[in-house]
């Protein structure tokens, strides 16, 4: 693979090249116009300084004189090819950065737009390490070559330009240059060549070691109470160590041919001077053209090292351009419909399941996908509030991501209003559903942004209105800044239980018709979570309350008791449904689960007080969810 790599990366990395040209042929264009400016200023400089010393100097020199008027005209030749080689280098450095960060720009966009569109499978299948680095290094990666780019093309230019002057001063000087400048094209592709698999490697590790760290980080909580500190430390050290010595791996090779590709053009230099030497000895040529010769070797070193660092970067560039291309090309999006139901319609909505299949898909192509539901057909009537119990693991979550369609079923439907929803536009379906999610999100913004989220429509009045819905008013007046306090990251200043409500908020100031409630009040005390579905059931219709329907996940007998339905669900079936009392009377697991749930509050509320009544946890830590 390392060898196949190695003998495609050219190619593969011109490819690349060749689609940064076509996303940006202007900028491309006077990056360019620079630099072949540059180059040819600098073989007018060779040819006038070799004038200056033959037609200037050495004449001074013999008569013992230097004529002013000659030597002026010489500066000022001098002085104009200086100042146009100024505006190459001007044109040249700012199309070629300009470029670079608008390529880097666009697609950092570009794999942020795709994970958005990804299902939420795919994003399950890859880490937030990896993610985080195809986003970031491996899109500056792959666009790294280009600021030398438009160097390296001027350069080609230039080499066209010198050879043929070259030829045109003398034929022995010109097969000098002809040795001399394959041989650095010929060097830096076997430099190149070798290069590839280090450079793809080490962009690999460089995606280990932040998917390692994210998740320590993330994952703080675990690793403290576990006492794993050491562990993760070593973990972390080991794969840190694999990119350093990967990293001494592509600078000892750099470190070998760097040397080569500094002394081959002084090399040059120094057979000019040899043959140079012996053909002014027979008079074929002039003092002025050995000089200027010389000159053209000496001042070409360091233009022909941008071919050396365009080839150098192409195998960074490669390995970062395909794990980009990794993201954009990945397939599995849930493109959405053209239908929008009907906008007058501001009433509840009905939720529908109808014989609706899910199964993830495997981690492996050639491993079978885990089923987690089958057969699952239930209604949520508008107006009215359903609850979904059933044990660990018995496809709930699913359920909720279905109705709001973070996934589709492999088979079956879920309709809004008998719509199917994967008929429905993005627009329709995000503003008839919202969901509140088991763990709370909070942005690292004020309360009022958290809530609004810059949703037209939304004023302060709204924003109270959803808050004392949530029952979250008390305590966010009571806060420094009320609207205008910053909660922190992740909403680190406050506690699990103001985190969940505020989360409700935000979704209710969105005015759903449909609100789904996966677990997302489990850290809120079970009164004010009572209070809070009565108060939705009491006052929905009213001034500044949205008319809902209500799917949520419960656990609490007094959360189940207040629903119109209960669905009970075991390994991904519905096997039961009805009011809290007849399935009491009549499924001994749903009785078993709920006193095991009733008894597991009544410890916790022994131990401890609810998350709204205590100090909140670390920044970062989550829980995760059971599927």
């Amino acid at each position: 693979m390392a060898s196949r790599t190695s003998r495609d990366v050219l190619g593969r990395g011109l490819r690349v090249l060749g689609q940064a040209i076509r996303e940006q042929p202007r900028i491309f264009a006077v990056a360019v116009v620079g630099s072949v400016l540059f180059g040819a200023m600098v073989i007018a400089s060779a040819y006038v300084v070799g004038g200056v010393v033959g037609e200037v100097v050495v004449p001074s020199i013999a008569r013992g004189q230097v004529g002013v008027g000659t030597l002026a005209l010489a500066a000022a030749a001098l002085f104009g090819i200086s100042v146009l080689r100024v505006v190459g280098i001007f044109g040249r450095r700012l199309g070629a950065g300009y470029m670079q960060y608008r390529l880097q720009a666009a697609y950092r966009r570009r794999v942020t737009r795709r994970y958005l569109d990804l299902p939420v499978a795919w994003h399950h299948r890859n880490s937030t390490g990896t993610l985080l680095s195809n986003a970031n290094s491996d899109v500056e990666a792959a666009w790294y070559p280009i600021a030398p780019l438009p160097f390296a093309v001027g350069t080609l230019v230039m080499l066209v330009g010198a050879i043929v002057s070259l030829f045109a001063t003398d034929w022995a000087l010109a097969l000098v240059g002809l040795a001399v400048f394959p041989a650095l094209f010929a060097l830096n592709v076997v430099y190149s060549r070798r290069m590839a698999p280090r450079q793809a490697r080490a962009q690999r590790l460089r995606a280990e070691v932040s998917g390692i760290a994210h998740e320590s980080f993330d994952g703080a909580l675990v690793v403290k109470t576990m006492g794993r500190e050491a562990q993760e430390t070593a973990r972390f050290a080991s794969r840190a160590g694999e990119l350093r010595d990967s990293l001494v791996a592509v600078g000892r090779l750099r470190g070998v041919f760097d040397p080569l590709l500094e002394t081959l053009p002084s090399l040059g230099t120094l057979a000019v001077l040899v043959v140079g030497a012996f053909r002014l000895r027979q008079g074929a040529i002039s003092v002025t053209e050995l000089v200027s010769v010389a000159f053209l070797f000496t001042v070409l070193a360091f233009p022909v090292r941008a071919i050396g660092w365009v080839l150098a970067e192409l195998p960074r560039s490669v390995a970062g351009w395909d794990r980009v291309r990794r993201v954009l090309d990945a397939t599995g999006e849930m493109p959405y419909g053209q239908r929008v139901l009907d906008p007058a319609t501001s009433g509840p909505a009905t939720l529908t399941f109808t014989d609706v299949h899910f199964s993830y898909p495997p981690a492996e192509a050639h491993q079978p996908g885990a089923q987690v539901l089958g057969e699952v057909g239930f209604t949520v009537p508008a107006g009215r509030t359903v609850a979904l119990v059933g044990p660990t693991g018995a496809g709930k979550s699913t359920i909720t991501s279905l109705a709001v369609r973070l996934v589709d079923p492999d088979s079956g439907t879920v309709e809004l209003d008998g719509v199917d929803v994967r008929e429905l536009t993005a627009a329709s379906l995000t503003g008839t559903v919202a969901l509140v999610a088991q763990v709370p999100f909070v942005f690292d913004d004020t309360v009022r942004a958290n809530i609004a989220l810059d949703r037209p429509g939304i004023d302060d009045e709204d924003v109270w209105a959803a808050l004392r819905l949530a029952e979250a008013d008390g305590f966010v007046a009571a806060l420094p800044d009320g609207l205008d306090t910053m909660v922190g990251e992740r909403g680190t200043s406050l506690s699990g239980g103001q985190r969940q409500r505020l989360t409700l908020a935000r979704a209710l100031a969105g005015r759903p018709r449909l609100l789904v409630l996966d677990d997302a009040t489990s850290a809120v005390d079970p009164r004010v979570e009572a209070a809070i579905l009565a108060g939705l059931r009491s006052s929905a219709g009213a001034p500044g309350v949205p008319a809902a329907s209500i799917l949520v996940v419960a656990y609490r007998r007094a959360t189940i008791a207040l629903a119109d339905e209960v669905i009970y669900v075991e390994h991904g079936r519905v096997v039961a449904r009805g009011t809290h009392t007849e399935l009491l009377a009549t499924v001994p697991g749903y009785v078993d689960l709920v006193t095991a749930y009733e008894q597991a509050e009544v410890d916790r509320a022994q131990e401890r007080p609810y998350d709204d009544e205590v100090a909140p946890l670390p920044s970062g830590l989550e829980i995760e969810v059971d599927r």
